[in-house]
């Protein structure tokens, strides 16, 4: 992937609209569907042109651009829960990349959920079993884990539990991309103005 400014204000878009989704079933029962279907989808995608080929477009990550804008405008308009989320995955993503038999596990379940979906559709109850299967056995064997906060009727539902779980790898996945396109921790702190920016651009091309 390309090194640059505007791929990874997408790629943390990504990151931003998974954990946006989370935080809906977890509090509301239910995601917005079409941000949920580009975020699992994006989980799928293991061979992309480029950056937003992984999201189906920059409409994919509408929700998710909205979500970083809010995110890096400062406290008034930040979500502390959001940001606790997405903070949590990209320590867990660098956890990851040194779990090479993780990574591969990882690997032949994402594969297995694509041939699935071909069939049946990327947001298929199995295909999203799988993905909530493979973030159980690896993810959510690193530390810090991902707590998620929410009503508990919400969470106690076995679909809602295995969104959110998939979900998650696809915040981790996101976060890989983020890596892959030149994203540091760094960046969060001194370039928050530029990513901004860049996240407003693509807001007013939608």
């Amino acid at each position: 992937m390309i090194k640059t400014l505007p791929n990874q204000a997408i790629a943390l878009a990504g990151l931003s609209q998974a954990v946006c989704l989370v935080q809906q079933i977890a509090k509301k029962g239910a995601a917005e569907p079409e941000p949920l279907r580009a975020s699992i989808a994006s989980t799928l995608k293991i061979d992309a042109d480029d950056v937003l080929d992984v999201y189906g477009g920059l409409e994919g990550v509408r929700l998710g651009l909205r979500c970083l804008d809010n995110q890096l405008s400062g406290p008034e308009r930040a979500n502390p829960e959001q940001a606790r989320y997405a903070s949590t995955l990209l320590f867990l993503e660098r956890a990851l990349m040194k779990e090479p038999a993780m990574v591969e596990a990882i690997g032949v379940s994402v594969h297995r959920a694509a041939e699935l979906a071909e069939t049946v559709g990327v947001l298929d109850e199995g295909v999203l079993k799988i993905l909530a299967e493979a973030y159980s056995r690896t993810l959510s064997q690193l530390r810090p884990r991902v707590l998620v906060a929410g009503e508990q009727r919400f969470l106690a539902e076995g679909e809602n539990a295995d969104k959110i779980r998939a979900l998650l790898l696809a915040g981790v996945r996101s976060a890989v991309l983020w890596r892959q396109c030149g994203g540091a921790r760094w960046k969060l702190l001194f370039q928050r103005g530029r990513l901004q920016q860049e996240a407003r651009q693509f807001l007013k091309a939608l």
